[in-house]
């Protein structure tokens, strides 16, 4: 005779490993894909705040949009999601440490780093390949995450390797090769 109070849990700890697996899997396969390593900044009262994202995206040149997701549960959120706009820093080759700090959550982040404030207030990094500035057009709620689409007011491009993040490893960008 089976015991009708542990055949519940018993599904319930099958559905519970099924779902731990397949979030492995997919963290397995996201870790696969190579990606640019950013840093999105905001400032708030004049007080700069960033976090490394590398959920960055393109959506369009006219109008140039750009996406970037940002996690809830970040000590730099708020600042972001309360700002009008935000910066996005393309982090060059020669900027794992950069990544190392803005990956951390907590202390301030700006303080040993070469930064100025834009004329627009927001934060932007010294050395990086590239950054553009956003106006913030529409956040949109994502489970744990808030999906930012932004209008680009500002971009420049300092013709560096950016800094290429796959399987947990940082690589120099300008060291891929090319596949024909």
């Amino acid at each position: 005779m089976t015991n009708a109070t542990s055949e519940p849990q018993t599904q319930a700890q099958t559905a519970t490993d099924a779902a731990m697996e397949l979030s492995n899997r997919v963290r397995a396969v996201h870790r696969q894909y190579p990606t640019g390593v950013t840093v999105v900044t905001a400032a708030v009262g004049g007080k700069p705040y960033g976090l490394a994202v590398n959920a960055f995206s393109s959506i369009s040149l006219e109008p140039p949009l750009v996406l970037v997701c940002v996690n809830e549960s970040s000590r730099s959120y708020p600042a972001v999601f309360e700002s009008e706009y935000i910066g996005i820093n393309i982090l060059a080759a020669d900027q794992m440490n950069v990544a190392a700090t803005f990956a951390k959550s907590g202390g301030d982040k700006f303080a040993e780093l070469d930064w100025t404030l834009s004329e627009l207030a927001v934060p932007v990094l010294n050395g990086v390949a590239g950054h553009f500035e956003l106006e913030v057009k529409y956040k949109i709620p994502a489970y744990s995450h808030t999906i930012f689409i932004g209008q680009v007011v500002e971009a420049a491009s300092a013709q560096k390797a950016p800094l290429v993040y796959q399987a947990g490893k940082f690589f120099d960008g300008a060291l891929l090769e090319p596949v024909l």
